[in-house]
């Protein structure tokens, strides 16, 4: 069995990297590896090289769960009923600046 036979039968992964702390985690690229213990290290290895994170995140591809593009409309509409919801329902003081 070649290498590239044997990576594809391990499941797929997605790597996320925080670079610094108060910072969110950014999608950084996809590995296969064996388990996510493998993952872990994996991604350490090829995603950190320069010491660039302080947080990795691994995460079984077949594991994350999306939206679908045809949702689009219903899926994100507001709710109408909930007027609160809507940023227009506040005043905001001049102070405050840009939000």
């Amino acid at each position: 069995m070649s290498d590239t036979q044997r990576k594809s039968e391990f499941p797929l992964f997605e790597v996320f990297i925080r670079s610094k702390n108060g910072l969110h985690h950014k999608h950084v690229g996809s590995l296969h590896a064996p388990d996510a213990e493998m993952a872990l290290t994996n991604a350490r290895d090829v995603y950190t090289r320069r010491s660039e994170g302080v947080s990795i995140w691994v995460v079984k591809t077949e594991d994350i769960v999306t939206s679908s593009p045809e949702d689009k409309g219903a899926f994100y509409d507001p709710n109408d009923e909930k007027m609160y919801r809507h940023p227009t329902f506040y005043d905001i003081p001049d102070e405050v600046g840009h939000m």
